[in-house]
């Protein structure tokens, strides 16, 4: 399971995408609509940054911006980690793991073609994380 291809995670779901200039506030009813925690922000088709609801908590509402005036290319993620679909998803979980978020583009030949998050992670896959970190920090005590 941890081996599986992201392509077969996102199968023929279609990442939620909105130009850099739309409003937060636009962008959090996409969001809600389409019942995901992270819009994909692309300029001319090809993906520029990602806006999650960490960022709409941490980088808007916490610090009192307006969400109506306030653009996703103020306040995205801008140029974030992508992977590629054929990639296995265990990949994309420990690169998520490590750096401490929960969404990870997808990207084919420079576009957006779907998203996969920690909650795309079913309890096989989780184990073996587990597994596989401890194994890593394991062989850095031994190296260190």
């Amino acid at each position: 399971m941890y081996h599986r291809p992201i392509r077969q995670i996102i199968g023929n779901r279609r990442p939620i995408t909105a130009d850099e200039t739309l409003s937060v506030a636009e962008a959090a009813r996409l969001m809600n609509e389409g019942h995901v925690g992270a819009i994909l922000v692309t300029r001319k088709e090809k993906l520029i940054g990602i806006f999650t609801e960490r960022d709409a908590l941490t980088r808007v509402l916490a610090v009192g911006r307006d969400p109506l005036h306030t653009r996703l290319s103020q306040v995205m993620t801008a140029r974030p980690d992508t992977m590629p679909p054929d990639k296995p998803f265990g990949h994309a979980l420990i690169r998520m793991y490590e750096h401490g978020y929960r969404h990870m583009p997808v990207v084919e030949n420079g576009k957006p073609v779907g998203v996969v998050s920690m909650r795309d992670a079913r309890p096989p896959e989780l184990d073996e994380l587990e597994t596989d970190l401890k194994d890593r920090e394991h062989i850095a005590e031994i190296l260190g």
